[in-house]
């Protein structure tokens, strides 16, 4: 009867950070620049994987993916989080839905793909010679596609259990971002069934991509350490670092997010990590990529000096 009483929640209030109105306009002009190098970045990553025949590999295919992945999940919470900032709080429930699964399922798509980016350095290192035949065209497509079929199908699975539950009249999260973590702190109901889903989802989409990832390392610097030649040692691993480099960002963060123990208030740090989980990392993943990478590098004066002049004409 308790519940009874209780209208339904049709929007929700973000009120994350919003202790900082000094910070409300310089994380605004901070976000949409990072926002428009996100999607520039990325973008051109794409563009030139897909021009240069040369880069038409396992390795750019699976960073295309990567980066089109970027794009999504900062379309999905840069433009509501500007919108924050500028002082407009509310979200609609719907908006807040959709905002979950597609944060979630992106970021849990990005687990699985990372991993399997790890074994495809791994076959490339270790194997060379067969490299070709186990990577074919099919394996590689496959393993694309059933990333993103179990981002998404986890992603789906976890936020219509958050969003069945009563929310009792509790509508402001102490958040920037429709956050399950954060949701799931305003319901009235017993959440059981959610922490056991998530947990096993968070062994499933973060350690064991996680273990999978370090075991290749571990097959992947033994077989450099084993290479006579500087230069082959040197050439080995400039094709890892630049994966290495981003798991190491982008799970640092996630599993500071999602494992640590929770306090019952939302501090500022968090959401601090929350943004670069979700801002920083997917900017700096193509200026690493293409950093470290004398390929990208090569391919993208190829293709603007072939067709910087068409588009002048």
């Amino acid at each position: 009867s308790e519940m009874r009483n209780y209208s339904a929640v049709t929007e929700f209030f973000l009120v994350g950070l919003s202790q900082y109105p000094e910070l409300q306009f310089c994380l605004f002009v901070l976000c949409l620049i990072m926002y428009m190098i996100i999607l520039l970045g990325n973008s051109l990553l794409i563009i030139i994987s897909i021009l240069d025949s040369r880069l038409h590999t396992p390795m750019y295919f699976f960073l295309g993916n990567l980066s089109f992945l970027d794009i999504c999940y900062t379309s999905s919470s840069i433009p509501p989080m500007l919108i924050i900032f500028s002082g407009r709080k509310s979200i609609s429930f719907v908006g807040c839905a959709l905002q979950m699964v597609v944060s979630l399922g992106l970021g849990s798509t990005e687990c699985v793909l990372l991993a399997v980016m790890a074994y495809d350095r791994y076959v490339a290192i270790c194997n060379p010679l067969r490299y070709p035949i186990i990577m074919n065209r099919v394996l590689y497509v496959h393993m694309a596609a059933w990333s993103w079929i179990i981002g998404c199908l986890t992603s789906l699975l976890q936020t219509v259990l958050t969003m069945v539950l009563p929310f009792c009249g509790n509508n402001i999260i102490d958040h920037i971002t429709c956050e399950i973590l954060a949701l799931l702190k305003l319901t009235c109901s017993d959440i059981t069934v959610n922490v056991i889903v998530m947990t096993v989802t968070n062994i499933v989409l973060l350690v064991i991509p996680l273990l999978l990832i370090f075991i290749s390392y571990v097959f992947i610097l033994s077989s450099i350490l084993r290479i006579n030649s500087t230069e082959g040692r040197k050439k080995a691993f400039s094709t890892c670092s630049a994966h290495l480099t981003v798991v190491i960002l982008f799970y640092g963060s996630a599993l500071f997010m999602y494992m640590k123990p929770k306090s019952k208030g939302t501090n500022a740090s968090d959401e601090i990590i929350g943004l670069s989980y979700g801002v920083v990392t997917p900017m700096l993943n193509p200026i690493i990529y293409s950093l470290r990478n004398k390929e990208v590098k090569e391919a993208g004066k190829k293709v603007l000096t072939r067709y910087l002049p068409l588009l002048k004409t």
